[in-house]
């Protein structure tokens, strides 16, 4: 079932089959690890030419071996582990990070269909029939991993960021989940490799980006950089009142477990909004033969790195939301919104005249919602936060 979609599987499965599989897992996992080397290398670059600085210049080329000279700098670091830790529960955390970024990236389409050895398969790790479900379900595991780690460190500075990326979590997956809900109506399908045929009709207006409009595309974006715990949305690890966050207490191989899983999920989310947005590896190519295959991928790689910059570029632009920012956009502005906007899809999925009582419905509830959130406001006068104070 989990690699259903494939047509690798269509005559069985046997050793030549078997071993297909193997070096696509190898293969995708060695390209995530070394796009997780080049990201670092880019942000820090990226940051430091937007600053007026040189960035890292010394290992490597351009510094390109920077990367890798830090990881083997924390791997020969001494591992510590604190008097207080559940010892099993902190040795795990990181890994409960670290894998479900992996997984998540298992189910994009990076190409098209090529064959290998006599076996056609896609460029795609797994294509299960639930893929856009089994997205979801990883990017809520992902949490567990930052959940335990502060839990098991027996330090309240970690726990606090820890409970922080919890309740980022909650605040923030319903708004991602509705947003890819509207995708799942317009295209019909769970199937990821699906959704990238939807979207290849030859023109960029076929994509989900201008066919759902631009709104479930930005709240998904804003949604998936909550998820990752980037800037503006690093309040997980708040150096300036946890410390650290929820990995204070870890170092060496652990620490770079966490460092690694922050940007492999940056590369993979990346992957995910080009897939469900964009047409993923959907662009001019030639038909067939060796070009054909290579320039999907090559159309690919260009979303995804447009989007990696654009990381970059918040961090490098944004200051820090407060908690209270932080709770105010996902559950009174993202989610009603995502709501909003997949009872008007609905509407244009089933019968495009119900699309003018979908928009007044919109309408009388955002002007009901905005009147309770005034009046919100209002019982927060100056007088109350002193008297709450006071008692």
């Amino acid at each position: 079932m989990i690699l259903a979609g494939d047509p690798l599987f269509l005559g069985g499965v046997d050793g030549g089959v078997v071993i297909v599989v193997l070096v696509k897992t190898l293969v995708a996992f060695a390209v995530l690890m070394v796009s997780v080397l080049f990201m670092v290398w880019f942000e820090r670059k990226v940051v430091s030419d937007m600053q007026s600085r040189i960035g890292p210049n010394r290992a490597g080329p351009w510094g390109l071996l920077q990367t890798l000279a830090d990881g083997i700098k924390l791997f020969f670091k001494e591992d510590l582990l604190p008097d207080r830790a559940d010892r099993r529960i902190f040795k795990l955390a990181p890994y409960l990070s670290l894998v479900p970024a992996f997984l998540a990236f298992a189910v994009v389409p990076v190409g098209g269909v090529v064959t290998v050895a006599g076996h056609t398969t896609r460029l795609q790790l797994a294509d299960p029939p639930m893929g856009i479900l089994l997205l979801l379900a990883v990017s809520s595991v992902a949490v567990y991993g930052v959940m335990l780690a502060g839990w098991s460190s027996g330090s309240k500075y970690p726990l606090l960021g820890s409970v922080r990326a919890s309740a980022q979590m909650v605040s923030y997956e319903a708004a991602l989940g509705l947003s890819v809900a509207t995708v799942v109506l317009m295209t019909g399908s769970l199937l990821t490799s699906e959704i990238v045929a939807d979207q290849s009709g030859g023109s960029v207006l076929d994509w989900n980006f201008f066919r759902l409009g631009f709104l479930p595309f930005v709240i998904f974006a804003i949604a998936a950089t909550a998820e990752l715990n980037r800037p503006p949305f690093d309040l997980v690890e708040a150096e300036q009142e946890l410390v650290g966050g929820f990995n204070t207490e870890y170092s060496s191989l652990r620490f770079a477990l966490f460092f690694l899983a922050e940007f492999m999920g940056t590369v993979t989310w990346s992957a995910v909004i080009v897939t469900l947005f964009l047409g993923g590896p959907a662009g001019p190519a030639p038909d067939g033969g060796f070009l054909g295959a290579v320039v999907p991928v090559g159309w690919f790689v260009a979303k995804v790195l447009v989007f990696l910059f654009t990381y970059v570029w918040l961090r490098a632009t944004l200051p820090r939301f407060r908690y209270d920012q932080l709770m105010d956009l996902g559950w009174k502005k993202l989610i009603p919104l995502s709501l909003f906007w997949l009872l008007v899809v609905a509407a244009i999925t089933v019968d495009r005249t119900y699309v003018f009582f979908g928009l007044a419905a919109g309408a009388v509830l955002a002007l009901a919602m905005t009147r309770a959130l005034r009046l919100g406001r209002e019982r927060l006068a100056p007088g109350v936060p002193a008297m709450a104070e006071e008692s």
